[in-house]
């Protein structure tokens, strides 16, 4: 273990990624100096192991609902909420003036009317939409 410890510290390595050929164990044991442990790394009797990468299941494991800490708007704020639901509100009303289910005008009080949080949600505009008898037929 002392041998390795020492090419470790020339190879500015763990001891873990420290490899000693078992076929030239003799010489390794006969090296006392950094110069005599530098020669058998340049004989290649020594070598630096590749680094052990962390694998990507570790990563998975993270993301499970029992992981998760934090209220309602600690991982998806009340901003990024609000930008999906307009977006979503307003790519439906564009959907139905462009098949003419829904008149200019119409569309513009309910592209207002979402803009300032009347609805919650497409569904609700669709309800809003029927009860009020706004759709062409």
């Amino acid at each position: 273990m002392d041998r390795k410890r020492l090419a470790a510290r020339i190879l500015k390595v763990g001891v873990s990624r420290v490899w000693l050929d078992p076929t030239q164990k003799k010489e390794i044991d006969e090296a006392i100096t950094a110069a005599d442990f530098r020669n058998l790394i340049k004989k290649k009797a020594i070598k630096k192991l590749p680094e052990k990468k962390n694998l990507s299941i570790h990563k998975k494991e993270t993301k499970g609902k029992g992981r998760r800490k934090g209220g309602k708007y600690s991982r998806l704020n009340r901003k990024r909420r609000w930008i999906i639901k307009i977006r979503g509100l307003r790519s439906e009303l564009k959907k139905l003036l462009k098949e003419g289910k829904i008149e200019k005008t119409t569309y513009i009080d309910l592209y207002r009317k979402s803009g300032g949080g009347f609805f919650r949600n497409k569904s609700h505009l669709h309800t809003y939409l029927e009860r009020q008898e706004l759709l062409k037929k």
